[in-house]
């Protein structure tokens, strides 16, 4: 994975991507192992909302993905609407050796399809999958649940750093993937009516006409990098 300074490079995309699930789960430290290589064995509790930005290439386009975490706890929920606002991506996250996070998935995805747009990439993560003796949670279960309610699903540990870059790979490439697609279909439309509105500048990922779009076009400047 490629690093850049803001001098350096722009980035032509860029994907905000939000961690949600329990408190407790391990979203800090799997954002922490996935930006810093890092890992916090005595991790505290987020209070309110962190992000962290990681650069990828994907098929020699630069994206930035800026990667939201909140507080798993209800008394910060305050929060909600601003931090899912203009999300195109997620991770759902739930703790393999506690079945009461894994029993709050439907909570998570009724809060996350009701402040975001349905077409929001999800994938499903189990984390904490070092600790195989205090499993609760079998992989089967998880990908059954995935399936279900069609999205991706790995098992992660932020500890041993297993496929956590995967995890985060997965949803930054299949955004991109969806965004290509809606490009080539904004190009042919404008070869069809070379009036059509649209300018090329930003495509909008989700179907909902409210909703943010996600950014196409290259940004100068900017703040706020890892």
């Amino acid at each position: 994975m490629a690093f850049y300074s803001e001098e350096e490079k722009t980035e032509d995309y860029l994907f905000k991507i939000v961690l949600i699930g329990d408190s407790a789960v391990g979203k800090s430290n799997l954002l922490a192992r996935f930006a810093r290589d890092e890992f916090y064995p005595n991790s505290k509790s987020t209070i309110g909302v962190e992000f962290q930005t990681q650069k990828m290439d994907i098929n020699g386009k630069e994206i930035k993905a800026q990667i939201w975490d909140t507080a798993g706890q209800e008394r910060f929920r305050a929060v909600t609407s601003a931090y899912y606002r203009g999300a195109v991506g997620a991770l759902l996250v739930y703790d393999i050796s506690r079945r009461q996070t894994f029993d709050s998935i439907g909570r998570w995805l009724n809060e996350l399809h009701t402040h975001s747009d349905m077409n929001v990439v999800t994938i499903l993560v189990g984390n904490k999958s070092d600790l195989k003796d205090a499993r609760e949670v079998p992989t089967s279960e998880g990908k059954a649940l995935a399936e279900a309610q069609g999205l991706f699903f790995m098992e992660t540990s932020a500890l041993d750093s297993s496929n956590v870059v995967a995890a985060f790979q997965m949803v930054v490439k299949e955004i991109y993937n969806i965004l290509s697609r809606k490009v080539m279909i904004s190009q042919e439309l404008k070869k069809q009516d070379p009036s059509w509105v649209g300018n090329g500048k930003t495509v909008v990922l989700q179907g909902d006409g409210n909703q943010e779009a996600a950014a196409a076009e290259p940004k100068k400047g900017g703040c706020c990098s890892s």
